[in-house]
C-alpha cells in the first residue's frame, strides 16, 4: 500500500511527508507546515533539509522480524505484524513527530486480537535515540502495570509494539500506542473556541464537577475557565503523582506531550518514553543521600514544568513565544517567582487585573492562584511543591471543599488582598480602614522577625503601594505646577557584608503637566526625584501603649482591631489569643540624608521658580517618609514579595518587590 507520513528520516537530511485529511480533527500536511508537525532542535544544525515523498511497502507478508530486547511478549505487552492494521491515510495534527518518528494512524483489523477494529497510533522510530525511547516507554508500561487501571487513565496506553527489518539493513521499531483525540492541550488551547468546545468533549455535569470541589455548571467565563483550568491541573497532578509514586519521573510534561481522551474524560501525559528512574541500581549509584537529592531533583523538575504549563493554560498570552521567553527569562535570572504578578503586569501593558481573565483567575480566593504559581516554579528545588500539597492547595480546590490554609496562605492572602485594594485608588473610609486592618494583620504574622532575615530579604526595589497617612492630590487644589505622580521607588542594597549598613534610595517618577487642559491631558515634562540616605539595621520592638490610647480615644480602630482578632475566624490563623503588648521588628537608625537629586526636562529646568515649585508639589503627595527618609523608624513586615515600614508618626508605608533587572520586561 501506498503511503506518506510525518517525520524525519534517521540521516536527517530529508524529511517524509504524510497526506493528511481536510476535516476538522486532521488537516493536510504541506512543506511550510513540517516545522510545526516534525519539530527538532537537531535540524538548524543540518544545512542539508529536503521534502522527500515516498512510497513505503507496508505488507506484513514481506517483513522479516528481528531480535530486539522489548521482544519477551507478557499481557501487557503485545508483539503485531504490519499485516494486523490497516494505515488511514491521515494523521492527527496534535501527533506531530519528534526526530527520527513516522507517525501513522491505524485500525486493528486482527479479528483474533482483543484491539480489533480499534483505533491506534503507529509510531515508527528510525533513530536508535528514538528507538530508545520507545523501548523504555515498554519497559515503563511493565512496571505500571501492578496498578493498571491508573496507568489506563492518566497515560497514553501502549499497546505494544511492531519490530522489522527494513531493505537497508537497518532495524526498524514502531511503538503501537492508543488513539486519543485529534489535538495536543496545546493544539486545544489555541483555538478560538477553546473553552465551550472543550466543555463539550469533556461532556461536563454536575458529577464531572463534583469532582473539583463546585457544584455549578456554566456562569460567567472567568468561572468557566477556572472550573476547567481546576479540572485538567488536577488530572494532571493525580497522574503526574502516580509516576512519582512508583519511583519515576516524567521529564517531558509540555503542552504538545499531553492529550485529553474523549472517552474517559482524563488527561493522558504522554507515551512515558523519556521517564527516569529515581534510584539507580548500577554498582557506581553511589550512597543513600544521592538516591534522595536524585529523587528530589526529578520531582522538583516534573514539578517546574508543570508550573509553566499552568501558566500558559491561565495566560493565554504566554502561548505567544516572545513573551513566554520574558516570562521564562524572568525566572532564570533569579527573581522570586512570588512577584510574577508584579512583572505580567508590566509585560502585559496593564495596571490592574481587570479585563484579563487570566489575571482575574490568579487573583481568586485571596491571590491562591498566584500563589500555587510561585510554589510549582520556586527557585530552589527543595522549595517547590509537591503533586499531593499541590492538590489540596485552594485554587485547586472549589467552593464546597472546606479547605483549612496554612499559615502561609493566610499570609498571602492578606497580603494580596491590601495589594488589590490599593490598585483601585478609591481611598475612602471603608478602603483605608480595610487596608490598615490588613497591614496590622500581617505585621502580627511576620515571619522574619529577626535582622538576620531582614538583610537577606530587604535588598532590592520596591515599588510603593499605599501609606497610611494623608493622601493629597490635585483634585481640590490649584497648584502653581500641576504635578502627576508615577512610580515610587525604595531601592536598598548592602554597603558591605560585614556590617549591617544599609543604603536607602528614594526614587520618584513625575509628570509636569503644562496647561490648562490637564484634566484630559495628561501629557507634559518628565521628571525624577531621588533622594539617597544610610540607615543602620538592628533589632527592636515595636510597643503598643494601650492607656494612652485609652486616654486620648475610648473607641479607637485599635479596640476594634483587639474586637476583630477575638472572631472565630481569626482564632485559628493568629499565633496568640489577643493583642500582644510589643511586636519584634527591624529598628531603622537613619545617618541622616546624604544627597537629594531632581532631573527635569526642557523647558522647566531653566527656571527656578518653577523647579522650586515642582519640588514643592511633590513633597505636598508623596508621603513625608519617602522626601525625608531619616523619618523611617522601623520595619515591620518583610516577605520576598511585599514590605511594610513604619514612619516616626505612625503611618505605615506598603511596598511590593519590583524586577530589578530592567532588561526582563
Amino acid at each position: 500500500m501506498a503511503l506518506c507520513g510525518v517525520g524525519l528520516s534517521p540521516s536527517f537530511e530529508s524529511f517524509e511527508v504524510v497526506c493528511v485529511g481536510g476535516n476538522l480533527s486532521t488537516r493536510r500536511v504541506r512543506p511550510s507546515l513540517m516545522r510545526a508537525i516534525g519539530k527538532s532542535s537537531d535540524w538548524k544544525r543540518r544545512p542539508c533539509l529536503g521534502v522527500r515523498c515516498s512510497s513505503l511497502k507496508l505488507d506484513g507478508n514481506a517483513q522479516t522480524d528481528i531480535s530486539v530486547p522489548v521482544e519477551e511478549e507478557s499481557g501487557h505487552v503485545i508483539k503485531f505484524k504490519m499485516s494486523d492494521f490497516k494505515v488511514l491515510d491521515r494523521v492527527s495534527v496534535g501527533l506531530g513527530g519528534r526526530a527520527g518518528e513516522v507517525v501513522f494512524e491505524a485500525i486493528v483489523k486482527d479479528t483474533d486480537s482483543p484491539l480489533y477494529n480499534t483505533q491506534v497510533v503507529l509510531r515508527r522510530l528510525t533513530s536508535v535515540r528514538a528507538q530508545r525511547r520507545g523501548k523504555r516507554a515498554i519497559e515503563v508500561l511493565k512496571k505500571l502495570a501492578r496498578r493498571r487501571l491508573m496507568y489506563h487513565s492518566y497515560s497514553m496506553q501502549v499497546h505494544g509494539y511492531i519490530s522489522s527489518a527494513i531493505s537497508s539493513g537497518r532495524s526498524s521499531f514502531t511503538l503501537v500506542h492508543g488513539y486519543h483525540g485529534s489535538f495536543s492541550l496545546r493544539h486545544w488551547l489555541q483555538q478560538s473556541d477553546w473553552l465551550p468546545t472543550l466543555e463539550a468533549t469533556l461532556a461536563l455535569d454536575k458529577e464531572s464537577v463534583r469532582r473539583v470541589g463546585d457544584d455549578t455548571v456554566g456562569g460567567s467565563a472567568v468561572s468557566r475557565q477556572l472550573r476547567m483550568i481546576r479540572i485538567l491541573m488536577r488530572d494532571l497532578l493525580i497522574g503526574v503523582n502516580y509516576l512519582h509514586s512508583h519511583g519515576l519521573a516524567h521529564t517531558e510534561l509540555r503542552l504538545e506531550n499531553v492529550h485529553i481522551s474523549p472517552v474517559d474524560r482524563h488527561i493522558k501525559v504522554g507515551i512515558l518514553g523519556n521517564a527516569a528512574d529515581f534510584y539507580d541500581d548500577s554498582p557506581n549509584c553511589g550512597t543513600a543521600d544521592n538516591n534522595m537529592d536524585r529523587r528530589q531533583m526529578m520531582i522538583a523538575f516534573d514539578m517546574r514544568c508543570l508550573g509553566f504549563m499552568m501558566a500558559k493554560m491561565v495566560l493565554r498570552e504566554l502561548m505567544d513565544p516572545l513573551i513566554f521567553t520574558k516570562f521564562k527569562s524572568f525566572l532564570t535570572k533569579g527573581n522570586d517567582p512570588s512577584c510574577l504578578r508584579e512583572f505580567l503586569l508590566q509585560i502585559l501593558h496593564r495596571n490592574s487585573s481587570s479585563g484579563n481573565a487570566g489575571l482575574q483567575i490568579l487573583d481568586r480566593n485571596w491571590g491562591a492562584g498566584w500563589n500555587l504559581l510561585s510554589l510549582l516554579l520556586a527557585t530552589e528545588p527543595s522549595k517547590r511543591v509537591s503533586c499531593l500539597d499541590a492538590l489540596t492547595h485552594p485554587f485547586l480546590c472549589g467552593p464546597r471543599w472546606r479547605v483549612v490554609p496554612s499559615i502561609d496562605i493566610i499570609r498571602w492572602g492578606l497580603g494580596s488582598t491590601a495589594l488589590r485594594i490599593s490598585e483601585e485608588y478609591i481611598y475612602g473610609q471603608p478602603q483605608r480602614s480595610r487596608l490598615s486592618h490588613f497591614i496590622e494583620l500581617m505585621e502580627m504574622l511576620n515571619p522574619n522577625s529577626r535582622p538576620k532575615n531582614w538583610l537577606e530579604l530587604l535588598p532590592g526595589k520596591w515599588r510603593l503601594l499605599y501609606c497610611t497617612g494623608r493622601h493629597i492630590g490635585l483634585t481640590f487644589r490649584q497648584p502653581p505646577e500641576q504635578v502627576l505622580i508615577g512610580h515610587v521607588h525604595l531601592t536598598v542594597s548592602r554597603v558591605s557584608k560585614l556590617n549591617t549598613s544599609l543604603l536607602f534610595a528614594s526614587n520618584i517618577g513625575f509628570t509636569v503637566m503644562i496647561g490648562q487642559d490637564w484634566p484630559h491631558d495628561k501629557a507634559g515634562v518628565d521628571g525624577k526625584l531621588q533622594v539617597n540616605s544610610l540607615f543602620r539595621l538592628m533589632a527592636g520592638r515595636r510597643l503598643y501603649l494601650k492607656e494612652e490610647e485609652k486616654l486620648s480615644n475610648p473607641s479607637n480602630t485599635r479596640d476594634a482591631f483587639a474586637q476583630k482578632l477575638s472572631g472565630r475566624k481569626w482564632r485559628k490563623a493568629l499565633p496568640f489569643k489577643e493583642s500582644p503588648s510589643s511586636l519584634p521588628v527591624a529598628k531603622l537608625v537613619s545617618s541622616g540624608i546624604d544627597e537629594v537629586t531632581m532631573n527635569l526636562g526642557d523647558p522647566l529646568s531653566k527656571s527656578i521658580n518653577s523647579a522650586t515649585n515642582v519640588v514643592q508639589e511633590v513633597r505636598t503627595q508623596v508621603p513625608p517618609e519617602m522626601f525625608d527618609l531619616s523619618k523611617l523608624v522601623c520595619g515591620t513586615y518583610v516577605d520576598s514579595r511585599l514590605l511594610v515600614i513604619r514612619g516616626v508618626n505612625g503611618s505605615a508605608l506598603l511596598f511590593t518587590r519590583s524586577c530589578l533587572d530592567e532588561s526582563c520586561k
